[in-house]
């Protein structure tokens, strides 16, 4: 069986503004059929995929609870 080549890389959350993955780039559509692509097919999307998630809106990360309590002590 041949490996096929995936930009995935297990960061799974779409952008609902573009509907890019925040991982990979691709939309839900192409990753769904990401397997039955024919490789020429593969390849133009990923030759669009740093030019996309340019335009992602990054979420900023959440708060942990031991950075909010390092926080919290710094301002004490």
């Amino acid at each position: 069986m041949a490996t096929i080549e995936s930009p995935c890389i297990l960061v799974c959350s779409v952008d609902m503004k573009t509907g890019y993955c925040f991982g990979c780039g691709r939309t839900r559509d192409e990753i769904a059929g990401w397997l039955d692509m024919k490789p020429e097919r593969r390849q133009d999307i990923m030759a669009t995929l740093p030019a996309r998630l340019e335009t992602v809106e990054r979420r900023p990360r959440r708060e942990t609870r031991r950075t909010r309590m390092a926080r919290e002590r710094d301002q004490a």
